[in-house]
């Protein structure tokens, strides 16, 4: 229980604190246009299905700590959490890697979810992300987005 109060409270100053980041993607809240849901599709089955599944399902018992301490992947469809944040966390958390974001936070937190900075550029990410939410049922794809416009002070 008290494992889960952590967790509960990180993301919840994960998701009230990014908003203040420096060198945030303004392109992010732009929505889809100008994405590429296709390469999207291709690039995350490179870079994220083995670990996150291929079809976003994410590894068993995601929500249960591994020896090491970290939770395994989660999947990126409606049953998991990457619906609930914003597409600047989203980003953020993808092109930085959860040990650094956190960092950036001041917080010393390691989800085990690696950056891909280097290896996909701003557009891939996005590219992505977008896939990812393609696939959501549009009740999800709404409530994302509202947590989008929150954040950006939007209606």
């Amino acid at each position: 229980m008290r494992v889960q109060v952590i967790i509960a409270v990180l993301a919840a100053a994960v998701a009230g604190g990014v908003w203040m980041l420096q060198g945030q993607d303004p392109a992010v809240a732009s929505g889809a246009e100008g994405l590429d849901i296709a390469e999207g599709e291709a690039l995350y089955a490179e870079a994220c299905a083995a670990c996150h599944g291929a079809q976003l399902e994410g590894q068993p018992d995601w929500r249960t700590r591994g020896p090491d301490g970290r939770l395994p992947a989660p999947p990126h469809d409606e049953t998991g959490h990457t619906w609930h944040h914003s597409d600047s966390l989203l980003f953020n958390y993808t092109k930085l890697g959860g040990k650094a974001l956190m960092a950036q936070q001041g917080m010393e937190f390691d989800s085990g979810m690696s950056g891909f900075g280097d290896s996909l550029t701003d557009q891939q990410i996005r590219n992505v992300l977008g896939y990812i939410r393609s696939t959501w049922p549009e009740h999800v794809k709404e409530a994302q987005k509202a947590r989008t416009n929150a954040e950006n002070g939007e209606n």
